[in-house]
């Protein structure tokens, strides 16, 4: 129904202002101030007035073009999130991040993501900080032109990152580096969920399940300080940790380059050349608490965690031929 025919049956008094209001789909308040606007301009007095008009909120123009260019300029090839972090507290940006990922999407810097599909059931978080932490290590290039191994220790029950820096190649020692700076910084944690890495455990064959009867260096020394070690028997069984790595490898080597860091920073001691230490906060790469890499001097006491066992027969045993 149109509005004058509606309005015409009121008039008359064939409908209600209630009937004429459910038949146009309208309030009874709305359909009384139209009809209001009817008598004093005609039809022209049903015309939205906000039609035409510009947007009080809407942002200008040079903002719009300033914030394509500064993504050009620094930040070409960063995901929204991460460049919207930046733009926050390396710009003082105040848009909100839908406009932000609006903005850059209709200027074609950055693709439409595509709809993600059903996702397998998430295992449950552990209720608490500190009942089980993940460690594990990425190869990656990192830096331009060096390839090396990222070692992250996290928390299951937040996803807190307690202790990420760079190696040659993952080892025991890292493990130890990662398990020392988080008792360092928090104290003694319950469990560690890491994969069947040989430092981690002895495996006979691969693909089996680990040997618990021979225990290696870094099994030994997380039971003696009542850690309990859990391994992990797929890739997907490690996806919070997985997920935390593809953050990294977005973000990480896109803020070292933008630091002008190219090389890991070579330590004094010679016997811990192969590592060092990333100082950034428990959220990854968040912008305020980003800091060059540096040496951890931790070597020492890594030396001192490694124990060998050694079995030894009796001295007055002898060996003989038996019969049955």
């Amino acid at each position: 129904m149109r509005f004058a025919d509606g309005y015409e049956g009121w008039r008359v008094g064939r409908l209600t202002q209630e009937e004429a209001a459910e038949a146009l789909g309208v309030s009874d308040r709305t359909f009384r101030r139209f009809s209001r606007r009817f008598e004093d301009e005609g039809l022209d007095g049903l015309i939205d007035r906000r039609m035409g008009q510009v947007s009080a909120r809407r942002a200008p123009v040079d903002e719009v073009i300033a914030l394509a260019g500064l993504y050009r300029a620094r930040y070409a090839g960063w995901t929204v999130k991460h460049f919207f972090d930046f733009y926050q507290a390396e710009h003082q940006g105040t848009r909100s991040y839908t406009w932000v990922k609006k903005r850059l999407q209709a200027d074609g810097l950055v693709t439409v993501a595509k709809r993600r599909g059903a996702h397998r059931r998430k295992r449950e978080r552990r209720p608490l900080p500190g009942m089980m932490l993940h460690q594990d290590g990425s190869r990656h290039e990192w830096m331009a032109g060096t390839v090396c191994d990222l070692i992250l220790t996290l928390d299951d029950a937040t996803s807190e990152t307690y202790s990420a820096f760079l190696v040659e190649e993952e080892g025991t020692m890292s493990s130890f580096l990662g398990v020392q700076a988080v008792i360092e910084q928090k104290g003694l944690f319950s469990s560690l969920y890491a994969d069947r890495g040989s430092h981690y455990w002895f495996t006979a064959r691969a693909g089996e399940k680990v040997d618990r009867q021979q225990p290696t260096q870094f099994h030994r020394a997380l039971d003696q300080l009542g850690i309990e070690l859990i391994p992990a028997y797929s890739p997907q069984a490690r996806g919070r940790s997985e997920r935390m790595f593809k953050t990294w490898q977005d973000r990480l080597p896109r803020e070292l380059a933008l630091a002008g860091i190219t090389t890991r920073p070579q330590p004094t001691n010679t016997s811990n050349a192969a590592s060092c230490r990333l100082s950034i906060g428990a959220s990854a790469c968040r912008p305020g608490n980003r800091a060059p890499p540096s040496c951890p001097s931790s070597a020492p006491t890594c030396a001192r965690s490694c124990a060998y066992r050694r079995r030894a027969s009796w001295a007055t045993t002898t060996a003989c031929a038996t019969t049955t």
